[in-house]
């Protein structure tokens, strides 16, 4: 999608999470309206939801890793929207479940000994040792941790965010300059984001920015976030075109891009 970045008149492009029924609808802003939580029973379950006032005639309803949101019109009653929330409850209740079972933690939430951790696709356990010299190493099971005080979760998340990091610009830097060879392009100038709500984006002077937890995602798919972003350098759009210039530089990305879908839930966690 474009947008304006930031009121500074400068166009961008970003790779934000695909529309669906696990998606949020890209473009799409909340008004005003701050919206009242409500909660009413479905298919047996307890549904909390946030209810909207917006100028709509439909009532719309979008589930995301917040919760289940519903918009209408003022002249709605409540009564009426949530019949509608009755009638589609099976199909409410079993997204919910599905968006839970996507949640994934982006860092542990305890810095100990067996923690899971994402690194390039697969969930590690972390391991932690004590250590004069900090150090970390990955096989296909562990991400090991030597540190002069592995009991000092603080000091131990610091060190391993600052890795992370690290290894997204390294794994990154190479890919971007492969892509852009492709379109017979120098490599632009990258770097690393914190965004929670897109994966990468692109502005009009050609600089590239790309969010640390590509290092997280199946290599092939931080591939395609990167190839992306490389496609705007030649179309500032989301248009025919621009998918073409995907097409060709990333062939087969109709695949990656839905299962992309599956790895929303690591932006927002």
């Amino acid at each position: 999608m474009s947008a304006k970045d930031g009121g500074s008149g400068a166009q961008v492009a970003r790779l934000t999470p695909d529309a669906g029924i696990f998606g949020r609808r890209r473009g799409a802003r909340n008004p005003p309206d701050a919206g009242q939580a409500r909660r009413i029973a479905l298919a047996g379950e307890d549904v909390d939801y946030l209810l909207i006032r917006t100028q709509r005639r439909s009532i719309g309803m979008q589930i995301g890793l917040d919760g289940l949101t519903v918009r209408a019109s003022r002249s709605v009653a409540v009564r009426d929207i949530e019949a509608v929330l009755v009638e589609r409850a099976p199909w409410i209740v079993r997204t919910l479940a599905a968006w839970r079972s996507r949640r994934r933690d982006v860092l542990p939430r305890e810095w100990r000994t067996g923690a899971p951790i994402l690194y390039r696709g697969s969930e590690l356990a972390l391991a932690l040792h004590p250590a004069r010299a900090r150090s970390i190493a990955v096989d296909l099971f562990h991400l090991k941790v030597l540190h002069p005080s592995p009991q000092d979760e603080r000091a131990v998340a610091a060190f391993v965010a600052r890795w992370l990091r690290d290894e997204a610009l390294l794994a990154v830097t190479p890919r971007v300059a492969a892509y852009a060879a492709r379109i017979s392009a120098a490599a632009p100038p990258t770097s690393l984001s914190n965004a929670r709500r897109e994966w990468g984006s692109c502005n009009r002077k050609g600089e590239i920015r790309l969010n640390w937890r590509l290092v997280q995602l199946p290599p092939l798919l931080a591939d395609y976030v990167i190839a992306h972003e490389i496609a705007h350098l030649v179309e500032l759009n989301h248009s025919a075109r621009f998918w073409a210039v995907v097409e060709a530089i990333f062939p087969g990305h109709a695949a990656a891009r839905r299962a992309l879908g599956d790895w929303t839930a690591l932006l927002e966690a």
